[in-house]
C-alpha cells in the first residue's frame, strides 16, 4: 500500500504528458549507459557531466571518479525534442542560444581523424569535404547529415551548410539526437557533445568540455549499451528521478 501510495505521488507531482505516457519508461528499459547533466536552473549555461552504466540488478553505478565540467548555451535552456514527451512551452528554436533539455538518444561520433581515440567502440564517420550538417530550417534535409558523392553535382545549398574542417573545436563531435526523428523545422539543429573553445566561452546549444573529457566520453561510450543524454534543470530533474528511476546525483 505503501508503495503504490508513492507512485500516485510521484505521478502528481508530474506534468502531466510525463506521467500518462509510457513513451520514457519503455525506453530507458533498454539504457543501460546515461550521460546527466544537471544544472541550477534554466538560465544556467554551464554544469557536470555524470556517466552512469547500469549494473546487472538494473542500479546505477557513476563510472569516472571526477565528474566533467560543461559549457551550454549561452542563454540557458529550452525543452527540446527527444525520447521524452513533447513540452507545449519553452521550446528551443532555432538561433535561440539555449541548449535543449530533456532526454536524447546519443547519436554516432563525427570528426577528421582515420579512427576513434585508441580504446573506443562506437559507431564513427571521418568528416571530409563531402560533408554537410543542415541548419537552414527551410532545407528539406534540416538537421540531417548529408554527404554527397561528387562534388562537382553539388546542390546550390551544399556550400553554406557543409561541416567546418580544421576547427579544434570539431575536431570530435558527438550526435546528441534533438529533434531527430522526422525534424520540426525550426525547432533547433546541429546539436552536440564537442571540444570547448575556451574554459568561459558558451555555445549556442551544444554541450561542451575539454578535449581530454571528450575522448574519455568517446571511450565510455558503447553502442550496444543504448547511451542516452539528460539534461534538466535541478528542479524538473528531482520531480521525474523517483518514477522513471534517475540515478541519484
Amino acid at each position: 500500500m505503501r508503495l503504490l501510495m508513492f507512485a500516485l505521488l510521484a505521478l502528481s507531482t508530474l506534468p502531466c504528458s510525463w506521467a500518462s505516457t509510457p513513451i520514457i519508461r519503455n525506453e530507458l528499459r533498454e539504457v543501460n549507459q546515461l550521460l546527466i547533466v544537471v544544472t541550477e536552473n534554466w538560465a544556467s549555461t554551464k554544469g557536470k557531466l555524470v556517466c552512469f552504466e547500469k549494473r546487472v540488478n538494473g542500479t546505477w553505478s557513476s563510472v569516472f571518479q571526477e565528474h566533467f565540467p560543461v559549457l551550454l548555451g549561452k542563454n540557458g535552456l529550452a525543452w527540446g525534442i527527444g525520447v521524452h514527451p513533447t513540452q507545449k512551452e519553452k521550446m528551443k528554436i532555432e538561433g535561440d542560444g539555449r541548449s535543449p533539455a530533456g532526454i536524447f538518444k546519443v547519436g554516432k561520433v563525427y570528426g577528421e581523424s582515420e579512427s576513434l581515440p585508441k580504446g573506443s567502440d562506437y559507431p564513427y564517420h571521418k568528416i571530409s569535404e563531402h560533408d554537410a550538417w543542415v541548419d537552414d530550417p527551410k532545407n528539406p534535409f534540416y538537421n540531417q547529415h548529408v554527404k554527397i558523392e561528387k562534388l562537382k553535382d553539388k546542390p546550390n545549398w551544399f556550400e553554406s551548410q557543409r561541416m567546418r574542417l580544421g576547427d579544434p573545436a570539431y575536431r570530435w563531435l558527438i550526435e546528441i539526437r534533438h529533434n531527430s526523428n522526422l525534424p520540426k523545422p525550426g525547432y533547433g539543429s546541429a546539436i552536440f557533445f564537442h571540444v570547448r573553445r575556451t574554459p568561459e566561452r558558451r555555445t549556442t546549444g551544444c554541450t561542451v568540455m575539454s578535449i581530454t573529457n571528450i575522448e574519455n566520453l568517446i571511450k565510455f561510450l558503447k553502442e550496444k549499451k543504448n547511451p542516452h543524454y539528460i539534461l534538466l534543470p535541478r528542479k524538473e530533474y528531482d520531480k521525474r528521478r523517483p518514477l522513471y528511476k534517475f540515478p541519484k546525483l
